[in-house]
């Protein structure tokens, strides 16, 4: 090829790469800088996640998606925190006992910041109750009042039984009585008889005390037969005696608490309850207690003390909570048990919150993949989005897991925003396959990846450093140091004119560039740690790299440097290991022969090659056709490979080097083999940009370095990824000194002229190439292949017309029996199906 033609394809060094320069700070370090508080490049996404938390209606919650390091999560945080200051705390929820029915304890709202308060009211009031009670049961006042009942009954019971014994005397029987019972006992001469004497009374006499005590003991139960309504009298009295005095002792107690709730309702409502309650407690529980203890304080507790569900401080403003392990529990929280021989039971007070509880009001953060991967999250969740209500419930309830009695609290209002922070395929795959999903996450926040370089991005860049070296308590960058970040930021994104959204990496560098600052004893981090720390991350993840370039320098992996070979190149590869990529040379081979096997991909064939990369080899079909095969049929057979290539490939980045090498193999011209190249070609053979070209030209130098540069050898890209390039020092020191060089090319034919070093011959008016060029060689070479199978296509048929002319008798003048004639059988083409 003419060296005009390769000057004019070869870039210039200044076209490698974008370096930033020091002077385009206006800083010596960044201590002389401002914080950056925003986020860098992501206009749009902070203009949608403004509308999602903004917007009051219900279903606009947010999904925030994008890659992982473009500080999504940190800035969501930070911009709900402080839009969370400037709204409305929320109100607090406590639940309490409901006294007519334990299993579905009630909730209490109150004003923000009133919860606390309200069960140290609570616990002050039991400790009244235990002051108060027994104590006012000892009063002389209550003791009088009990007592005069219980001789009001005791009169009563006197009485009746003064009636018996006056009749028994007149008898002369005696009454005996005691504490539970009441005898007769027949008397002589005043003197009771026992058992003995009675029985030697004779039985006229005998019979008649029968008689008289049977007389008297009907007599008894006809004048007791009031007795137990005597005995309900009492105990009325008692009981009303009991309770007026407990009310009255309570006044005091309550009424300070339902004056200072009465603009609550509920709580107003609940003192109520609490004042009935307490009735019948304190009878059962304090009238008899000799000395209060902390079991009875516990008890008490038991029943009275509110259950927190969320408090938050007066001025604390809407909560931000983010939930790190979303499992059922810690978003809906859990009703847990207590173990009595045995036998579980729960009460109100073991009703335990969750992150939904105490984002209620405000903000949720959950991250996507960690939420989906836990049993029973994403449908509770979007029951409770839906239905706006917060029901606190066991998951396993509904399976029939659960062989105890449970509660059912009453539920509490949900008005909460949920923020979802999670990958682009998750948010398409919920889209797909949940017809839910759109309509409760409306709000979409979509990170970019990169973000277009400017005067007002570049200053922020460097703020950004700033706030992250002062967070952390490292020590201040330099401008030279900056603009090194920069140029790796830019490297990170592959193009010259954009800075890389992925921040989190930047932060690392400068955290490894600190630490080898430290080292130093020095006070700034300069361009130099920032270059040592690059160098050893470099070296901590380049030992499968390094292992590679030895085994091409052994000759174990087959890649030559130098000379030409037909049907041969060096294609470029990027493999990805760990957190480390890296570019690799590998060599296409191509063969062709005759035959109608079209196109064969090796990679395919062995289901080894992915779907883009397989469409890649199919596109050169057409692309071969279109270019040379427009007189005759293209009938060829050609198989494709990756060399040395043992694992997966995918990506059509090697199709233009596959669609050189197949050229070169049908036109017999050798290929040089100091190019390296990539591109993706379309069926019109332009040449599209691919991915990863810095690592790949890269990859492909360290080789040649390896080996010794010798100033032909150079790598071959599309025109349009010279935007992308952003070349280490390595190479562009190369390139500058004529050792090596980076082309850069439009159409298949621009590539193949730098790899067989001549011009391969353009198309006429009529389409046909110069004689003698390489592309006319591909036309003359498809030309001879159709040629061979059209004519073996041709014998075919000739030759099954003469076996059956053969199997035919020759006429002769004797005339034939007659008989009914069988037709011969027509000849088939071999592209036809024979019945």
């Amino acid at each position: 090829m003419p060296d005009s033609v390769a000057t004019q394809l070869r870039l210039a060094p200044d076209a490698l790469t974008r370096p930033f320069a020091p002077e385009q700070f206006n800083f010596t370090t960044t201590d002389d800088l401002e914080p950056f508080r925003g986020i860098l490049g992501q206009e749009r996404a902070v203009e949608a996640l403004q509308f999602g938390v903004a917007m009051p209606r219900p279903g606009y919650n947010v999904f925030v998606m994008g890659e992982p390091g473009t500080g999504r999560f940190s800035f969501v945080q930070r911009y709900l925190k402080a839009e969370g200051k400037r709204m409305d705390t929320p109100a607090d929820h406590v639940y309490v006992n409901h006294f007519d029915e334990p299993r579905e304890p009630r909730v209490l709202e109150l004003s923000a910041g009133s919860a606390g308060e309200f069960i140290a009211d609570i616990n002050l009031l039991i400790d009244n109750l235990l002051a108060t009670f027994p104590a006012v049961f000892e009063h002389p006042s209550y003791q009088q009042k009990k007592s005069a009942i219980d001789r009001a009954f005791n009169k009563r019971y006197d009485q009746a039984l003064d009636v018996i014994e006056r009749l028994s005397l007149e008898k002369g029987i005696a009454l005996y009585r005691d504490s539970s019972n009441i005898a007769f006992t027949p008397m002589l001469e005043g003197k009771a008889l026992d058992e003995a004497e009675f029985a030697q009374l004779p039985e006229a006499d005998r019979e008649r005390f029968h008689l008289d005590i049977a007389m008297l003991e009907e007599r008894l139960n006809e004048e007791l037969a009031s007795l137990p309504q005597w005995k309900r009298e009492s105990s009325n009295q008692l009981r009303q005696l009991n309770e007026e005095t407990i009310t009255v002792a309570l006044q005091p107690l309550l009424s300070p608490l339902s004056e200072k709730y009465a603009e609550n309702a509920e709580i107003c409502a609940y003192l109520q309850a609490v004042q009935v309650n307490l009735l019948k407690t304190v009878v059962e529980q304090l009238v008899d207690v000799e000395k209060v203890d902390a079991q009875t304080r516990k008890l008490l507790e038991e029943q009275y003390c509110p259950s927190l569900v969320v408090g938050h401080h007066v001025d604390g403003g809407a909560p931000v909570v983010f939930e790190p392990h979303p499992t059922y529990d810690n978003l809906f929280g859990r009703i847990e048990y207590n173990n009595d021989q045995g036998a579980l039971y729960t009460s109100y007070r073991q009703l335990r919150p969750g992150a939904l509880h105490r984002a209620n009001g405000g903000f949720l953060i959950l991250e996507a993949e960690k939420m989906l991967g836990e049993p029973f999250v994403w449908d509770a969740l979007k029951r409770a989005l839906q239905s706006r209500q917060l029901k606190m419930e066991s998951p396993l309830g509904d399976l029939g897991r659960i062989a105890t009695v449970s509660l059912n609290p009453q539920v509490i209002p949900l008005q909460i925003k949920v923020i979802i922070i999670g990958a682009r395929q998750l948010y398409y795959a919920l889209q797909d396959h949940d017809p839910d999903f759109q309509e409760m996450f409306r709000v979409l926040v979509d990170f970019d990846e990169d973000i277009p370089l400017a005067d007002e991005s570049l200053e922020q860049f460097a703020q950004l450093m700033k706030t992250r070296t002062s967070e952390e308590g490292m020590a201040p960058l330099t401008a030279a140091a900056v603009a090194r970040l920069a140029t790796f930021s830019a490297r990170l994104a592959e193009h010259q004119g954009r800075l890389s959204a992925r921040i989190g990496d930047l932060f690392q560098l400068v955290s490894e560039a600190d630490f080898i600052r430290q080292l130093a004893s020095e006070t700034v981090t300069d361009v130099g740690h920032i270059e040592r720390a690059l160098k050893a991350k470099a070296t901590r993840t380049g030992r499968v790299s390094a292992r590679i370039i030895d085994d091409m320098l052994a000759g174990i992996i087959l890649i030559d440097t130098s000379g030409a070979a037909v049907g041969k190149c060096n294609g470029l590869t990027v493999l990805q290991v760990g957190d480390s990529a890296f570019g690799v040379p590998a060599r296409i081979s191509a063969t062709v022969y005759p035959g109608g096997s079209g196109i064969v991909d090796i990679e395919r064939e062995v289901n080894l090659g992915q779907p883009i990369h397989s469409k890649g080899v199919m596109i050169l079909t057409g692309y071969l056709g279109s270019r040379y095969a427009q007189e005759f049929p293209l009938e060829i057979s050609a198989s494709i490979a990756l060399e040395q290539s043992y694992g997966y490939v995918d990506g059509d980045s090697a199709s233009l080097g596959e669609v050189c090498t197949l050229i070169s193999a049908l036109s017999r011209t050798p290929l040089k083999q100091c190019f390296a190249i990539t591109g993706s070609i379309n069926q019109f053979g332009e040449v599209q940009a691919v991915g990863g070209v810095n690592e790949k030209i890269e990859g492909f130098f360290r080789l040649c370095e390896a080996r010794g540069l010798t100033g032909e050898q150079g790598a071959i890209i599309p025109q349009s990824n010279v935007t992308t390039l952003m070349l280490d020092d390595r190479v562009l020191q190369a390139v500058r000194d004529g050792q090596f060089h980076i082309y850069a090319v439009r159409h298949v034919d621009e590539a193949l002229s730098l790899l067989v070093g001549e011009d391969v011959g353009s198309p006429n008016d009529k389409g046909q190439f110069s004689t003698g060029s390489v592309n006319a060689r591909v036309v003359e070479r498809l030309r001879e292949i159709a040629e061979i199978d059209m004519g073996e296509e041709d014998k075919e048929p000739e030759a099954l017309a003469e076996k059956v002319a053969k199997a035919v008798p020759t006429p002769s003048d004797k005339k034939p029996p007659a008989k009914k004639p069988v037709p011969a059988k027509p000849a088939v083409s071999k592209t036809e199906k024979p019945e």
